[in-house]
């Protein structure tokens, strides 16, 4: 996948990615004071190190965004059990500089129409309160707040029909 939004580029991840993407996703967390889990039992961040694992062996895709061949934003999703034929958007963090220009909304509706195109039916996405904009981006978007979070850093699970 490929595509252009402004001055982004939206692309599938690449294994010379690996680390700057982890990179995008831990200065994001530790903006709003959330921590970085990886190397132990259902860490809420061990897919941000093992894309191939968690996305693209499961069917799933993981991508980032660029701006001047930088990565400044990542975005995914892998097929889950809950729910009816489902993905769980995860990972769709953007750095201070690629927001409020409409690409975080881009992104989301990209990511759901590869999902669509790909046979899935619904989406959930898992997130904290704390990440305020993200949190409205979902509400506006039309997904349903939801009980019967999974992930130990969240507070929040929504749900949308494709």
């Amino acid at each position: 996948m490929q595509v252009r939004f402004k001055d982004f580029l939206i692309r599938d991840w690449e294994t010379s990615d690996r680390t700057a993407a982890a990179d995008v996703i831990k200065t994001v967390l530790a903006e709003y004071g959330l921590g970085w889990e990886v190397n132990c039992g259902g860490c809420s961040d061990q897919d941000a190190v093992e894309v191939e694992k968690y996305y693209l062996q499961t069917g799933g895709e993981f991508w980032v965004v660029e701006k001047n061949s930088q990565i400044v934003g990542t975005g995914g999703y892998h097929p889950i059990e809950r729910g009816q034929n489902a993905v769980e958007i995860r990972k769709m963090y953007l750095l201070v500089e690629a927001r409020g220009q409409g690409l975080g909304r881009y992104l989301l509706t990209q990511l759901e129409q590869s999902a669509a195109t790909h046979g899935f039916q619904e989406v959930w996405i898992e997130t904290a309160s704390v990440l305020k904009e993200a949190v409205q981006l979902y509400e506006r978007n039309g997904y349903i707040p939801m009980s019967g979070v999974e992930t130990e850093r969240c507070d929040k699970a929504y749900r949308k029909q494709l």
